[in-house]
């Protein structure tokens, strides 16, 4: 299915074909149960456990006087930098404000996505300062590259989302490029995005753009913007991310509060351990929020993996990863708070068989995991050091696959099919019966099956015949061929001009910096 939406968007199917295939939604609603490896039981002990973390350890808030004086006037013990809270404080205020599902706003009213309840939003990877192509191998990101990605997400469908830094563009100034990753995501897409949180007045920039392009009472009023605030495990939030949460919250936009936790190394190494101080911490930043403008939208995130205990590097894929981001969505569901998580995670430094591999594993625990909003979807590698265009692809295809099993069985009539068991059943037995003629199969061929834009199903011999590619290569035409046929989305004149004046007047009033 999305291989022929593709080709459609390409202008190459013809109009009859593409009547019949259905377009694709702008983001997945699960219908299928959500799924728990604890009980209720288990699951309260590890609440109590991080009530009793925040009340007797407590979150250091570092450097950021404001945020300090904020907690202490809504009844929080301050010592020095380090925060505790009373029992059941930060559960409280974020029950009592935040949104248990909100809607993010895209330029685009179709790709507009609800984050929450039993909704689904996968998103790029987010953060590498290296690509990856079988061209040109591993090398720094541009500004090219970011835009390129953009491109890619937004032509896919099966990603609802263009992200935020999908891949760190090296060749601009380190405090002016947030100007041009939030024009690109403006410029060459109209699905949501993800606003800047390296200093406050860069979240100032991004949200004094999105005012340009929604206009500033409807940007009060609604979520245009997600934004990644990531705790400094162990129990700590620094003062750039506080800044960044500060001004978003503020400007009542959505805050992902993400404790950055690898197992061993910044948490404990049991799953239990990990998913107490994980939730810990989330409720810290969470409950800030609400502090700073009661309302304003959060999602619980959690960014967790284990470490190899031979060489003290993280690991990615494994069981004990997945148990751990299980518990987490169980614990966010409680709370009743959207939950962010999962993706494509590997350690692999090529698009080959541990990254494939690794990558399943994870985006399968995500599933089970019931997340919400699914950073890190397409193109990770190497830890999450490089973006790579070839797994983009694949990731993306099996972002498909992730759809089909999260919308469930089809129990309507059409999916009971008794129509075609009846029609074969009703010819005489010295007649061959078989279904690919009858008329259910002829009304659902199109469609009965995911179809995938990657993977090879063609005979050896077919396969040999078409240069016997594997699915990397393949993935390195795909992507070519969806960079030649991109197309512009509509953006108003008016607009795109008053972001690039915008733009041209705050760069030019300060130096370029590499800071």
């Amino acid at each position: 299915m999305a291989r022929e939406r593709r080709r459609r968007r390409g202008g190459s199917a013809d109009e009859s074909d593409a009547k019949n295939i259905p377009k694709a939604p702008a983001y997945i609603k699960r219908k299928i149960p959500h799924y728990s490896i604890l009980s209720d039981d288990d699951l309260s002990i590890i609440e109590d456990n991080a009530d009793t973390i925040l009340e007797e350890i407590g979150i250091v808030f570092s450097e950021d006087q404001e945020a300090l004086d904020i907690l202490k006037k809504a009844g929080a013990s301050i010592d020095g930098m380090r925060v505790r809270f009373p029992k059941g404080m930060c559960r409280k205020l974020i029950q009592d404000n935040a949104p248990k599902q909100f809607t993010q706003f895209a330029r685009n009213p179709e790709r507009n996505v609800e984050i929450g309840g039993d909704n689904m939003v996968l998103v790029p990877a987010y953060g590498p300062p290296f690509v990856h192509d079988l061209d040109e191998g591993r090398r720094y990101a541009t500004i090219e590259d970011f835009r390129n990605f953009i491109k890619l997400a937004y032509m896919s469908d099966n990603l609802h989302h263009s992200g935020g830094t999908i891949c760190e563009p090296v060749d601009l100034p380190v405090n002016k490029r947030h100007f041009d990753m939030v024009y690109s995501h403006i410029k060459y897409s109209d699905k949501p995005f993800m606003g800047s949180v390296t200093a406050a007045e860069r979240a100032q920039d991004t949200v004094d753009m999105v005012k340009i392009v929604f206009g500033d009472e409807f940007v009060d009023k609604n979520c245009v913007l997600i934004s990644l605030i990531n705790a400094s495990s162990p129990m700590s939030f620094d003062a750039t991310m506080l800044g960044a949460l500060k001004v978003y919250a503020r400007n009542n936009q959505a805050t992902i509060i993400t404790p950055f936790i690898v197992a061993g190394a910044m948490a404990p190494t049991t799953a239990v351990g990990v998913a107490a101080q994980s939730l810990a911490e989330g409720l810290a930043g969470m409950a800030f929020a609400q502090l700073v403008r009661p309302g304003a939208p959060v999602i619980y995130g959690n960014f967790v993996t284990a470490m190899s205990m031979k060489s003290g590097a993280p690991t990615f894929g494994t069981p004990e990863a997945a148990h751990m981001m299980n518990i987490s969505g169980a614990l966010a569901r409680r709370l009743g708070v959207p939950f962010r998580s999962g993706g494509g995670f590997n350690g692999a430094k090529m698009p080959d068989a541990q990254a494939g591999y690794e990558a399943a594993n994870t985006m399968q625990a995500t599933l089970n995991a019931s997340v919400n909003f699914n950073l890190h979807t397409a193109g990770w590698l190497e830890g999450g050091l490089c973006m790579s265009y070839e797994k983009f692809i694949m990731d993306a295809d099996q972002a498909g696959m992730m759809r089909v099993s999260a919308e469930g069985i089809d129990m309507s009539e059409n999916g009971q099919a008794m129509d075609a068991i009846r029609e074969i059943g009703s010819f005489s037995d010295d007649v061959p019966k078989h279904f690919l003629g009858c008329e259910h199969t002829k009304k659902n061929f199109k469609t009965a099956f995911y179809m995938s834009d990657v993977l090879d199903d063609n005979s050896f011999e077919q396969w040999v015949q078409d240069g016997s590619r594997d699915t990397a290569m393949l993935a390195n035409g795909i992507y070519k061929k969806m960079l030649s046929e991109y197309e512009l989305p509509p953006l108003d004149t008016e607009i795109d001009e008053a972001l690039l004046a915008y733009m041209k007047e705050r760069k030019d009033s300060f130096e370029d910096s590499n800071v």
